[in-house]
């Protein structure tokens, strides 16, 4: 793969087996948005970045009668992804592949153009190119599916030394909130006759959004 799959396989080689215990204090926000995503019956469901399958995992057992598919950059992280729906059961309803998240074919990897629900989780803030991210999830959109992102927010409500404190340690695993997130989505979306509703929560410490073809 390229370059940035050897940076993700470094970063996460020894991460990834405390990745779940760990990011559950800071990475606010994942279970409502699976709370909200709301699938159709025998729907499919595609999350860009998958890392350990956690929310994988999640959305297969909350949503008992969908399919799952998920795709990362890194092997690393894609050997414990899995290991964890083994574990859980559920290789026959979770199915993973390795992609560039700039650049992927859902057809090529698993047979399937469109989806229901698409879910990126923490991932654009890792992602240099993330707008060529959600221009691609958006052809992989079926006509009446829903992109569903949840990531850093402006943190425009935070203590200022918590902010440079937060932002510090989050380049220390290559993370860039993006601070104009929200407004950046309304832009892009609205090009494409797309919306774009988003909510700040936690002081703007997170930021969950949800993207859909405009009425």
């Amino acid at each position: 793969m390229s370059d940035a799959a050897g940076l993700m396989d470094k970063i996460y080689r020894h991460q990834r087996h405390i990745y779940d215990a760990s990011r559950k204090f800071y990475l606010l926000g994942r279970d409502t948005l699976i709370e909200a995503l709301d699938p159709p019956t025998g729907g499919q469901v595609l999350e860009v970045g998958c890392g350990t399958g956690r929310n994988l995992i999640k959305i297969a057992r909350t949503y008992s009668e969908v399919r799952c598919y998920g795709f990362d950059i890194s092997s690393e992280m894609l050997t414990t992804a899995r290991r964890s729906i083994m574990r859980a059961g559920l290789s026959a309803r979770i199915t993973l592949a390795q992609a560039d998240a700039t650049a992927f074919d859902a057809r090529t990897m698993f047979g399937i153009g469109q989806f229901d629900r698409i879910v990126i989780s923490y991932a654009l803030s890792m992602m240099p190119g993330w707008e060529k991210v959600l221009v691609c999830a958006m052809k992989h959109l079926k006509p009446e599916g829903s992109i569903h992102i949840v990531d850093f927010g402006n943190q425009a409500g935070l203590p200022s030394p918590f902010r440079v404190a937060l932002n510090r340690w989050l380049a220390l695993f290559h993370v860039t909130p993006r601070l104009s997130l929200q407004r950046d989505l309304e832009v892009l979306t609205r090009s494409r006759q797309m919306r774009v509703r988003s909510e700040s929560l936690y002081r703007g410490y997170t930021v969950r959004s949800v993207i859909d073809r405009a009425a």
